[in-house]
């Protein structure tokens, strides 16, 4: 009952001033006159005593409340709850040796309170606001701004902010300029899905949010304006992962007068500064560089993690004469060796086999290495010549496993990718806060899209074709190289780009291999194709997903910890409960009526 006894009364802040923050005081201000502002994280009654620990944004302070220092204030301490706000006045004092606390930059002092000021009250939390939480992401997603009041969600948006100062700091030291464009615009769809915005004034017609700023930076460079950068918003209805979102930060910049090595080199430079002035951390220069072919080739995937030395090998010429049929009659037959990984159990390689299901594997093939034999549901149909094979193609040594996959090679490549990732994982073989940067360069300029039955553009239809290629768009285009380069970052795309056509003639080339005819090009892009026949210069780009980088840098599981107000994974605010219906009367203004589903009316 005598938690209860005192009725705080909230004050106004009247001329109270905060004089530091709650991670700032240390021994040098010892016996200074103070003034704290934040929230109470925890109250500890020790009869005669009460310590609050008060938080804000920076960190912690331990203030205390003593009948030496005030027995009003002391009285009034215990009406105070968690998540109170409040201000206090006090003096710094040193702690007793026995109470410092190492663990905090302020666990050598302590505020012994003079006056204080509640300044609200609070419910109580859903959830405890500490790092160590353990609830469900959608409950917090629903109580955000709880959320954000832990500090290791705090620590993820200063750092946001502070790597974005960084890069505006780099790009106008660079000559770039800050240059906004549009967020209502047309939709010219050619990837994933437009959101779209109808107009009230024009009814029946309709902006499109922008998937990019990728006309609008080109039409810049058309403009003279050489060096262009902007911190921008990007939109794109799909499908979402752990590290997409349907709206989504994008550090964004166009060059003129450049060729890849140009565009590649100054993002170099950029990344290498973030890293150093945010974390202090000292890149290798140049990025290591691999082809988009070498990359398929020894890790199966367009976005290699490079931390660890595990490489995918061809065996088709080994076993395409196999009594094992699947061997035999596949396309690609690959390998993936696991050093003294014979130590998996069954059960290990049953889960292993239905995780590559996910990527359309039937199923996958395994070999134990034992001393005298190899242990295998698939040894017995592997002649002498081909075990001989194997084992020099692969250095196979005793305690090793052997992972096969055959098939289609986007199928194999994929599949064994992916395997390659988690069995790194499993092994310990990928080492913790290191960074390795790399670029993947000469993309397939078009890819064959089986459900459109056309080709569509890997990156995106304005990028240039290698020189001399842009004739095999009609001769051979599955064969035409892009002049397009992504950066990845321990096995993440973290920044994209590539050199643009800058002449109306092969853009519409480009088109034409598209099948997007003359007309429908005027139509989607007759003010971009206008533009490049008034001396648009070459010109080349790159974009750095933000959200995804940040989300590396501070080795956070999911780009939702670094995004103050994200999405969930269908596309929906919990807090603000978006989307939501509109009235009748909105959409009469809008010229619109919703069709009525089945079963309705």
């Amino acid at each position: 009952m005598e938690e209860s006894r005192t009725e705080l009364q909230v004050k106004p802040l009247g001329w109270w001033v905060r004089t530091h923050n709650c991670c700032e005081l240390t021994l040098e201000n010892n016996e200074q006159q103070v003034c704290l502002m934040g929230w109470v994280q925890y109250r500890r009654d020790h009869g005669g005593l009460i310590f609050i620990d008060l938080r804000d944004r920076h960190g912690l302070t331990q203030v205390v409340f003593t009948p030496d220092s005030s027995a009003e204030a002391l009285e009034e301490a215990h009406g105070l709850r968690s998540e109170y706000v409040m201000a206090i006045k006090g003096i710094v004092r040193a702690r007793p040796k026995d109470m410092i606390n190492p663990n905090l930059k302020t666990g050598q002092i302590e505020v012994a309170v003079t006056e204080f000021r509640l300044l609200n009250r609070s419910k109580t939390p859903p959830f405890i606001i500490e790092d160590r939480v353990d609830v469900a992401e959608s409950l917090r997603l629903k109580y955000r701004y709880l959320d954000l009041r832990r500090p290791s969600m705090a620590r993820n948006l200063e750092f946001r902010s502070k790597a974005v100062q960084t890069v505006r700091s780099f790009l106008h030291e660079n000559e770039f300029l800050e240059v906004e464009t549009p967020v209502l615009t047309k939709s010219t769809p050619e990837g994933a899905r437009d959101f779209l915005v109808p107009s009230r004034l024009n009814q029946g017609q309709f902006y499109a949010l922008p998937q990019s700023p990728q006309l609008f930076k080109q039409l810049l460079m058309c403009s003279g304006l050489d060096r262009y950068y902007q911190v921008v918003r990007c939109f794109r209805d799909e499908d979402l992962r752990a590290d997409r979102q349907p709206e989504f930060t994008q550090i964004d910049l166009e060059m003129s007068f450049v060729d890849e090595e140009g565009v590649m080199s100054l993002a170099e430079s950029l990344v290498s500064d973030l890293f150093k002035k945010v974390m202090d951390i000292d890149l290798e220069t140049p990025f290591t560089r691999i082809s988009y072919a070498q990359a398929i080739a020894d890790y199966g995937l367009d976005k290699p993690d490079i931390r660890f030395d595990l490489k995918l090998r061809d065996v088709t010429h080994i076993v395409k004469g196999s009594e094992f049929r699947l061997f035999a009659e596949a396309q690609l037959v690959k390998a993936l060796v696991i050093p003294a990984g014979s130590v998996l159990s069954r059960k290990e390689i049953d889960d292993y086999t239905e995780f590559v299901k996910i990527y359309g594997a039937k199923g996958l093939a395994w070999i134990k290495i034992k001393d005298n034999e190899w242990q295998s549901p698939i040894a017995k149909f592997l002649s002498p010549e081909e075990r001989t094979a194997l084992s020099a193609e692969l250095e196979l040594q005793t305690g090793d496993i052997v992972f096969f996959q055959a098939g289609a090679p986007d199928m194999v490549n994929t599949a064994l990718g992916f395997l390659r990732v988690k069995l790194g994982e499993r092994f310990d073989m990928i080492p913790k806060d290191v960074f390795a940067p790399l670029w993947v360069t000469d993309f397939p300029l078009l890819e064959w899209d089986e459900e459109e039955k056309r080709w569509m553009a890997r990156h995106h239809p304005f990028t240039a074709p290698r020189d001399g290629h842009i004739d095999l768009l009609k001769t051979d285009p599955g064969q035409a190289l892009a002049r397009a380069y992504d950066l990845v970052l321990n096995g993440h795309e973290v920044g994209g780009g590539s050199v643009r056509i800058h002449n109306t003639r092969d853009q519409q080339a480009m088109f034409n291999a598209l099948g997007i005819e003359h007309e429908e090009a005027g139509s989607k892009f007759g003010f971009l194709l206008q533009a490049l026949e008034y001396g648009a210069p070459p010109h080349g780009g790159l974009a750095f997903g933000l959200d995804r980088l940040i989300m590396l840098m501070t080795s956070s599981s999911s780009i939702r910890d670094v995004i103050a107000f994200p999405k969930t994974q269908k596309a929906a605010c919990v807090m603000t409960e978006a989307p939501s219906q509109v009235s009748t009367g909105q959409l009469r203004e809008l010229g619109l009526k919703l069709r009525e589903k089945p079963g309705q009316g």
